[in-house]
């Protein structure tokens, strides 16, 4: 769906957490994943902290309570094409 047929403006999830914090780290990813098999139009975006999960290897070794390994959600953003800028 693109914005123009949709008429809408696309999602942004701003990660501010990396490493500091697992859990808080993982849920823009989780929710993007959401919003991705719901076919919405949504990006991420890695502020702060978080823009240390740009780093070889930094996505390996979060993983949030109660939540699918950070990696495990980072493949299936790459598998539904969602934007992630840094």
């Amino acid at each position: 769906m693109t914005i123009e047929a949709s008429n809408q403006r696309p999602l942004m999830y701003v990660a501010t957490h990396g490493t500091d914090d697992p859990t808080l780290a993982t849920l823009p990813f989780l929710v993007a994943t959401g919003a991705g098999s719901a076919e919405i139009d949504c990006c991420i975006a890695l502020v702060g902290e978080a823009a240390s999960l740009a780093k070889p290897g930094m996505i390996d070794a979060v993983h949030g309570v109660g939540f699918p390994p950070l990696s495990e959600l980072a493949q299936k953003v790459r598998d539904f094409e969602i934007p992630v800028y840094v």
